[in-house]
This record gives structure tokens, sequence and C-alpha cells, in this order.
């Protein structure tokens, strides 16, 4: 009895730290334009093995990436977009493979190269990084279309110089990287772009993490482990006493 009491209190406080780690990682990213918390849960595993499934651990587990939308900042700025939601901006990632991020707070790079914050291309419907040649003025239209007032023409004079990848997917039907951009699952086709309006200029989506939730949650963890490691203490205090009357006889 003292073994499984033991166990158990050890796979819960195991569970927790682990919880408690996805938890830090939320708060963390409390202020990062466009992030979506991570969802983690603890649930019941069955230990399999030969007798009788008497034993039952606790582990943790990711149950996905939070759909909630998170709130919307005006700047102003041309190169700030806020995607609809459900709507993801493709990108290149470090591998040259397509990703998926809601991170709007776009940079034109020293080469021309429309890139996010972190400095991956933003690719245009076609696949292909987009390119902004010198300008005047530039506007980013609410179905994706960039627009630009070529360097030196009057403001009357508007060029389209391509159009951003925006695709439609539901939040749960995508995966989320050690890097925090979204992709398709392995095998699955990837996403359409999408069509219409798909995104608001001159905004930013901040966070979608309730700082406040989360600090309780980390308070109430810290809880459960010390409970568990309590657990653990009261479970070995048992097994010496039991080992002191026996070694007695």
């Amino acid at each position: 009895m003292t073994d499984r009491s033991l166990y158990i209190a050890m796979t819960g406080a195991s569970a927790t730290l682990r919880s408690q780690a996805s938890v830090a990682h939320n708060l963390a990213n409390a202020n990062t334009v466009g992030f979506q918390a991570t969802l983690n849960g603890t649930v019941a595993a069955p230990v399999a093995g030969a007798g009788l499934p008497s034993r039952v651990a606790t582990v943790s587990q990711t149950l996905g990436v939070s759909a909630a939308a998170g709130s919307l900042t005006d700047t102003g700025n041309p190169l700030d977009i806020a995607l609809q939601p459900e709507h993801w901006l493709a990108v290149q990632d470090r591998s040259g493979g397509v990703a998926y991020t809601r991170a709007g707070d776009l940079r034109i790079n020293a080469n021309g190269l429309l890139t996010t914050a972190s400095g991956l291309p933003v690719l245009d419907q076609a696949g292909a990084p987009v390119t902004i040649p010198p300008n005047d003025a530039l506007h980013i239209g609410s179905d994706g279309t960039v627009s630009i007032v070529p360097q030196g023409q009057p403001a009357s004079t508007m060029a389209n110089t391509g159009r951003l990848q925006v695709v439609a997917a539901s939040t749960r039907d995508l995966v989320r990287g050690d890097n925090g951009l979204m992709r398709a699952p392995p095998g699955a086709t990837p996403p359409a772009p999408a069509a219409g309006n798909v995104l608001t200029t001159g905004v930013l989506e901040n966070s979608n993490v309730d700082g406040t939730a989360m600090l309780v949650s980390m308070i109430q963890l810290a809880r459960q482990f010390e409970t568990q490691v309590r657990v653990l203490h009261s479970a070995d205090e048992s097994a010496r006493s039991a080992n002191s009357l026996l070694s007695s006889r």
C-alpha cells in the first residue's frame, strides 16, 4: 500500500511540475503579439503490465492551443495586421518549410523582404517570399493585397506587389511546434488560401493569455505540489516505522 501511495504521489508531483512549466511559458508570452496560450492538464493513465490493473499514474498532457481571440491594439502602422479568427499568415520557417502564425507585426528588411518581427519571410499566394520595392507609401488591403506608391511617383499611382498568403484553418486542426509556429499535422493536406476579408490593417492582436488566471493557476499548482510532497514524506515515514517494527521482533 505504501508503494502505491509513493508511486501515485510521485507521478502526481511530476505532472504538476510539467503543468507549472506550461503555465510559466504562457506567462512569459503574455505580451507576445499573436501568441495563443497552451492548454495543459493532468490525466489518469493506468499502468500497463502483468497482473491486475491496480495502478493508475498521473501524467501531464498538452490539450492543445487556446483559440480565444486576443485584445486588439490600434497602431496605425501600415505594416501591422490583425488576422480574422481562425486565419493564419503563411511564413517560411528556418528550414525553408511553410508554417503559420497570427503575429502580425511585420517588417521590411534591408533586402526588401517582408518578414515577421522574428525575421521569418512572409509568403505570397504562390508560396514565394513577398518582396517590397522602394516606395513612398504602402497599404495592405483587407484581402491581403499589398499595394505601394513607387518611389518618386505621384500619390495617385498605386501598384500591386503581391498578396499575402492567409489560410483559414481551425486551431485544433494545426499543431504547434517548439518554435511557436503552427503547421498542418504530418500527412494532412495544408490549409488552402482564404478569400475575402481576412485581416485588418493598422491593428495588432495581442496575446490571448489571461495573466490573472495564469497566476491563480500557478498558485494552485504550487499547493498541489506541496500536498504531493507531503504524501511522499508521510509514506516514507510509514515505511521506516514498519521496517523498524519488523527489525525489532
